[in-house]
């Protein structure tokens, strides 16, 4: 199984999750209009304070897909809960 890459934005502030959310509609909208494969896409509360946006990528693509999102900070992917 390739490796995946969680690319994740950050937001803070008492905003942070609607920001994120919002955040996760462009992602999506990035997605459809360069018809890329990934279907990993979402975003979470971490604190009252602190929300993220993120989708996975497979590790062949994530350079090209940093390049020119720019997400905060990367994170190996494991769906395994």
């Amino acid at each position: 199984m390739e490796r995946q890459i969680k690319l994740i934005w950050d937001f803070r502030g008492p905003d942070a999750l609607k920001t994120a959310e919002h955040q996760e509609i462009h992602l999506k909208e990035f997605i459809v209009i360069e018809q890329l494969p990934i279907s990993i896409s979402g975003f979470q509360q971490i604190n009252e304070f602190h929300s993220i946006a993120f989708i996975v990528v497979n590790d062949e693509m994530m350079r090209k897909v940093r390049d020119v999102l720019k997400p905060h900070r990367g994170e190996l992917y494991s769906d395994i809960a």
